[in-house]
């Protein structure tokens, strides 16, 4: 909401500089967003009155001029096209300062004299283009100030409003804040019913009471619409960012910035019949004045005559019917029409007006005919004509219900953290202008028709510390005994995972947990994601049920800008959907660690020759972060990983990941280069830290041997080791996988497995005897499971 200060000033006066005004609004909840001068800085430019305008006797482009400046004549040239006798100008004395530092000075101009300089809008700041002299009116009295005579001192405020303040999208309701802030008296113009001097009126049938409960409408005959409208008039508008038209519906925008009732005027000549607001009917289109044909939608409002659409309702007017500068007979609207029915209606044409911006938001629904008579009253000073009687329309049913809110002074105080006083709140609450009664220390207070964000108690409790002063509420420091609770060692915070992490070379990373559908399809192989009703971009629109897409997105994001060497990882929740497909809550809500590792292994330096990471460097970070524990990769099918080179993570018999390298044709749909490797692990599986269990370090010697065993190609390293383990009794402590070969000297189809056995007492050096016989039963294990010892 951009406005004049010194429009505003006009309704409320209150004693503060424009930055303490702003800085009260601010801290009142209305934002103040900018602060800025409606003229750039310059001096010494007055009102000058153009006595002669000769040719110039050495330039054929330059006039020779004599300007009254109040207590001199003064000559100057100028080059202006449009300097003629009698016209009122802004004149540059010697001395002034202009935008752009320009100075002027006495000068000569093809040899003759110049004492000052005439001025263009644009070289006074106050416009980015002009053709020749600012024309000022034929009143302006010379000698004035131009930066007084045309308010050039003026400061424009801008307001980030929520959406729950419509009262404040207009001056009125700004002042009506600015008074209930600072105690300052609210003038208003007075708006008194005109005098109806025509007996045309334009009967109105409602047939969508429930969408615009109130309506109100009235003819204004010859009238002038090819009036230029007051400079006053438009300067306003300009200030608050609209650009004058016509008079006419300058007039109706300027009834919208000053009441906040957003009208239209239509040309009466071009009506037919009855109005009627109704809804469209199935395929029916308006041309609207921005020069668009709509389709509106089936439960939009439409402003139509007998015979066609006129208007959509609360949105815009429609081109057949609207004024021109020919318009003798108007038809002017003022209407209530409720924020259900215009919420939305805009967005989904593509546009949006100050008028549905205001509706959807809530208008109050009290001064339809009041802003009637204020936009006929302006109506006839500037364009003429005759009002005829106001025709009002009025489903009270329909109306929004303003039902009393309680008030509980001690729930007041409790919540702020200070004693207000019975006497303290009724003052409050009389500059607010709410209608209360109070018995028993309870305020029964009911909001009026422009509060539409007054429903609650908690509402009223924030208007009180509103106007009371956020800065003003004391902050004391709490009070509590505090005690210190035992923290588990065998447990982890997520903050201490995210450290286990970021140690294995990760950085962490926040995702969005709205992604792309095609995420879900392609890394969880999720055809019916949770769909978001109103998503805030058209590729966020379903909820994730894996952490994979972001990752796979932030790599992407960081390869278009040249950085190779990406390892990131994110903690986050994952959203499942329950059978009515929709978000099912608590524990089916899963918070999961993902990584993802791409590029080199290791930042490039001399030591280590440079290679790309693999399945298996990301398996050790997995490993790593569960140390301690054992852990055991199953083969596994992912939509997400290659078939050939991914795991299901097991920790005591369950599943709580996966981990491998990205599918090779995600990878070339996603512009990858080579694949990356991912993991994804249950946070909670992290969160849980065995403590670590005493074993006696044995003083006995070690014994191994190496086993090779052949095996089929898709003979499962798992499966052969989990058997070894099985049959190796106490003494074999250790087996671990330290060859695999294919090749010469095996069949087809064939492939070897070495592993060295590390056996060990803790309490006698072991026999040949009990170490051959561990041997015979690993191999007797394996041959069990298809596996030949190989000579």
């Amino acid at each position: 909401m951009q406005f004049s200060e010194n429009w505003l000033r006009t309704f409320v006066n209150p004693k503060l500089t424009s930055d303490e005004l702003g800085h009260l609004l601010t801290m009142a909840g209305l934002e103040l967003e900018e602060l800025d001068a409606a003229a750039p800085a310059f001096n010494k430019v007055v009102i000058g009155e153009i006595l002669t305008a000769e040719k110039h006797p050495n330039a054929d482009k330059l006039r020779l001029t004599t300007v009254n400046v109040g207590n001199e004549v003064l000559q100057i040239v100028c080059g202006a096209p449009n300097a003629a006798v009698g016209l009122k100008v802004p004149c540059a004395l010697i001395g002034a300062q202009l935008p752009g530092d320009f100075n002027i000075k006495k000068a000569k101009v093809r040899d003759v004299e110049s004492f000052g300089m005439l001025c263009s809008a644009k070289e006074l700041g106050i416009a980015e283009e002009s053709d020749g002299l600012l024309v000022l009116p034929a009143d302006a009295p010379v000698g004035t100030d131009i930066r007084d005579y045309l308010g050039l001192d003026d400061k424009l405020f801008t307001l980030k409003l929520t959406p729950n303040r419509a009262d404040c999208l207009s001056i009125l309701g700004i002042a009506r804040e600015v008074a209930a802030l600072t105690g300052a008296d609210l003038t208003a113009p007075e708006v008194k019913p005109v005098a109806v001097t025509s007996d045309k009126t334009r009967a109105v049938v409602v047939d969508a009471q429930h969408h615009c409960p109130r309506y109100t409408g009235r003819v204004v005959s010859g009238v002038n619409a090819a009036v230029a409208t007051p400079d006053w008039m438009v300067q306003r508008l300009a200030r608050s960012g609209i650009r004058s038209i016509s008079a006419i519906v300058d007039i109706t925008n300027y009834v919208l910035l000053e009441q906040g009732q957003p009208m239209h005027a239509f040309d009466n000549a071009k009506l037919s019949g009855a109005i009627h607001v109704r809804l469209p009917k199935a395929g029916e289109q308006l041309k609207l004045l921005n020069g668009n044909t709509v389709t509106p939608a089936a439960d939009a409002v439409l402003i139509a005559d007998e015979s066609r659409a006129l208007a959509l309702g609360g949105i815009m007017g429609g081109d057949e019917s609207g004024v021109t500068d020919a318009t003798t007979e108007i038809f002017l609207e003022s209407a209530f029409f409720a924020p259900d029915a215009i919420a939305g209606k805009a967005r989904a044409l593509n546009f949006s007006t100050d008028s549905s911006f205001r509706f959807e938001r809530g208008v109050d629904f009290s001064r339809q005919v009041e802003a009637l008579e204020r936009a006929t009253q302006l109506v006839l000073e500037i364009c003429g004509g005759a009002a005829g009687p106001i025709t009002e329309v009025v489903s009270h049913a329909d109306l929004p219900k303003r039902n009393p809110v309680r008030l509980r002074l001690a729930r007041l105080n409790k919540v702020i953290g200070m004693a207000f006083t019975r006497e303290a709140v009724e003052k409050q609450l009389k500059h607010l202008r709410f209608p209360w009664s109070e018995e028993d220390q309870v305020f029964l207070v009911t909001p009026p028709a422009h509060r539409f964000d007054i429903e609650i108690e908690e509402d009223l409790i924030e208007e009180i510390a509103r106007l009371y002063g956020y800065d003003n509420i004391p902050a004391p420091a709490p009070e509590n005994s505090v005690a210190m609770l035992p923290l588990s060692e065998a447990k982890r915070t997520s903050m201490q995972v995210r450290r286990l992490v970021a140690e294995r070379d990760y950085q962490e990373v926040v995702n969005f947990s709205f992604v792309e559908s095609a995420w879900e399809k392609d890394f969880a192989g999720n055809d019916k994601p949770i769909v978001l009703a109103n998503p805030i971009a058209s590729q966020m629109g379903v909820m994730r049920t894996t952490l994979i897409g972001g990752l796979v997105n932030t790599l992407s994001f960081n390869l278009k800008r040249r950085t190779n060497r990406v390892r990131a990882f994110e903690i986050g929740r994952c959203f499942w959907r329950d059978a009515a497909g929709g978000p099912v809550a608590g524990f089916q809500q899963p918070v999961r660690v993902a990584g993802l590792a791409a590029g080199p292994a290791e930042p490039e330096q001399w030591g280590l020759k440079a290679r790309t990471v693999d399945f298996f460097d990301v398996k050790g970070d997995v490993e790593a972060l569960f140390a301690g524990q054992q852990l055991r990769f199953e083969k596994v099918a992912h939509p997400a990983l290659h078939p050939g080179r991914s795991a299901d993570v097991i920790l005591n018999g369950e599943r709580i990941g996966v981990v491998g390298e990205l599918h090779p044709e995600w990878a070339q749909k996603y512009e990858l280069g080579s694949a990356p490797v991912v993991f994804e692990l249950e946070l909670s599986a992290l969160l849980a830290a065995p403590m670590p269990a005493y074993a006696p370090v044995s003083r006995f010697p070690v014994v191994e041997r190496d086993l090779a065993f052949v095996v089929t190609q898709d003979t499962e390293l798992q499966t052969l080791l989990d058997g070894l383990q099985k049959a190796g009794g106490d003494i074999v402590k250790h087996i671990n996988l330290f060859d695999v070969y294919q090749g010469k000297g095996l069949e087809e189809g064939k492939k070897s497995l070495a592993f060295r056995v590390v056996m060990q007492d803790t309490g006698r050096t072991l026999a040949d005897a009990e170490v051959d016989a561990a041997i015979a039963q690993l191999v007797a294990a394996a041959q069990q499971l298809g596996a030949a010892l190989r000579a």
